[in-house]
């Protein structure tokens, strides 16, 4: 077998299991509502698959770097998703998601041109999503309307993520880390969530599951940072297991935590929470 048919061959089988993974996990983060919705969607259900896929052609050296980009641009993410939570209050999806994607394409240049160190990584993680967290708290809590699947939400998902897992392998290569680890974390299933549920839903409800989601952010942010650390002194496996297990801890936590508002009893003093 020639090695460009190996290759072709290889980066099918690739795209076909991690969009198998993603259409699960995003079909049941619709039946549970915008909490867990968001806390599956930030799961890295398509950057871990893009990351194991990388560590078999790169060094530990290269994913480390990448997840430092990664990192960065995880930042940037949460203000695309509070970008367009706070468009669809308002607007349609095309005016909803087009700003905001450009808003993601332009912060995303403008981080990759700086010189970044883990620390000032991570800081400007801190900043950045507590800023969009005090900013979008108000629109969380939404009640998701009953959702009716289409024809095209599967193939459509299944596309997307299968094209950026593609784009990743195929030039991790050529690009060298940073790119690799900018174009890993390209928010491509927050967008399949705004694409799929804007129409079907309306833009509010979206929008909470949106804002909700930057909360998992923080989980994915501490996800990239226990890569970025763990991956030279465990090596590729053993740090990239680590930042799984992180990434899942944090959102389970996140989730129990705001199950526990939701459910606690009011008292005589206090209105109930939302």
């Amino acid at each position: 077998m020639s090695p460009d048919l190996l290759f072709l061959l290889s980066l099918l089988v690739k795209m076909a299991v991690v969009a198998a993974f993603v259409v699960g996990a995003v079909y049941s983060a619709e039946r549970a509502g915008p909490v867990v919705g968001a806390m599956v969607a930030t799961l890295p259900i398509s950057a871990g698959p893009a990351y194991v896929f990388l560590s078999l052609d790169h060094d530990a050296g290269f994913i480390a770097d990448s997840a430092l980009a990664s990192l960065v641009i995880n930042a940037v993410t949460c203000v695309f998703a509070l970008s367009y939570s706070l468009l669809a209050q308002r607007r349609g999806l095309v005016l909803s998601v087009a700003p905001a994607l450009a808003l993601w394409a332009v912060l995303a240049a403008i981080a990759r041109s700086w010189s970044w160190t883990t620390l000032t990584a991570f800081g400007f993680n801190v900043v950045v999503i507590g800023g969009c967290l005090a900013i979008g708290n108000h629109l969380r809590h939404v009640r998701m309307p009953l959702v009716r699947r289409r024809w095209y939400d599967i193939p459509l998902r299944a596309g997307m993520v299968a094209t950026l897992v593609a784009t990743v392998v195929g030039l991790s290569t050529r690009v060298g880390p940073t790119i690799t680890g900018i174009l890993a974390v390209f928010p491509i299933v927050l967008l399949s969530l705004m694409l799929i549920l804007h129409r079907r839903i309306g833009g509010r409800a979206t929008a909470a599951v949106l804002a909700n989601s930057m909360l998992g952010l923080v989980g994915f942010s501490l996800s990239c940072l226990t890569a970025r650390l763990a991956v030279p002194p465990l090596g590729k496996a053993g740090g990239l297991a680590l930042a799984l297990a992180v990434s899942i801890g944090c959102n389970l936590v996140f989730w129990w935590m705001r199950r526990g508002k939701r459910i606690a009893p009011p008292n005589s003093s206090s209105s109930p929470q939302p």
